[in-house]
Formats: C-alpha cells, structure tokens, sequence
C-alpha cells in the first residue's frame, strides 16, 4: 500500500514515535509505504501564521492524515487546528494512541477516523487499510 500521510504530533513529546513511523516505511520487512508530508521541526515560532499556511498546504498534499495520541496531545492547539484542517479538507482520519490510556483531542471525535488502540505496526496498518 503506498499512501501520502500527513503525520501530526505533539513534536516536544512524541517525535520519536514519528521517527518509527518513518524508519517502518523504509524497512523492506514491513509493508507500508509513504510520503511523509509532515513539519519535521517544532512549530514553536514568532511567525505563527506562516507555519499555519505551510503545514496546510502539507496538508492539502496528503490523502490521509495521521494523528499520533500521546500523553499531552489534547492539550495541543497546533494539533488541534491541524486535525480541524484535514477535516475541513476531507482527509481519511486516523488516529493512533500511543498508550490507550491517553486523552485524545476533542477534534478527533466525530469525524469518522479509524483507530489504532496501540503504537504497533499491525495497529497502524489495519488502520489505514481500513481506508
């Protein structure tokens, strides 16, 4: 499968899942492939509006958008506002919660994503084959 994923994340807290993800993709053993559109550095800048019109058009590139639900990412706005665009575009949502304990964000719920209750490979997969 070889799908345009748009990864967001809490970038303090959750950056080396992210790096997983990306080090799975590359891996000939595990069958996912994917074009990696997402901001690889903190959004943490004086020029907010110019990040925002970047990562939407990263978004706007993607088919699907993967939310990474880790420990402090419901109390993320940049997550919140990215998850709200993908809608807003009508991208094929999926969610995956790191721990299944973790709050997810409230622009997760309702949208219709596919989850994945755990950070693994097969969680991760069936999820976006479910598209």
């Amino acid at each position: 499968m070889s799908i345009d994923l748009f990864v967001s994340y809490d970038y303090d807290n959750d950056k080396h899942y992210k790096n997983l993800l990306v080090a799975w993709n590359s891996h000939d053993r595990f069958d996912l492939e994917f074009y990696d559109h997402s901001v690889g550095v903190s959004v943490n800048s004086e020029d907010a509006s110019y990040i925002r019109r970047v990562i939407k058009d990263k978004i706007s590139r993607c088919t699907h958008f993967l939310c990474l639900v880790g420990a402090q990412t419901s109390k993320s706005e940049w997550v919140e506002w990215e998850i709200d665009k993908a809608v807003e575009m009508g991208k094929q949502i999926i969610a995956v919660k790191i721990e299944n304990s973790y709050t997810s964000p409230e622009a997760l719920l309702g949208v219709g994503a596919k989850w994945a209750r755990s950070f693994t490979f097969s969680a991760i997969s069936d999820a976006i084959s479910d598209y």
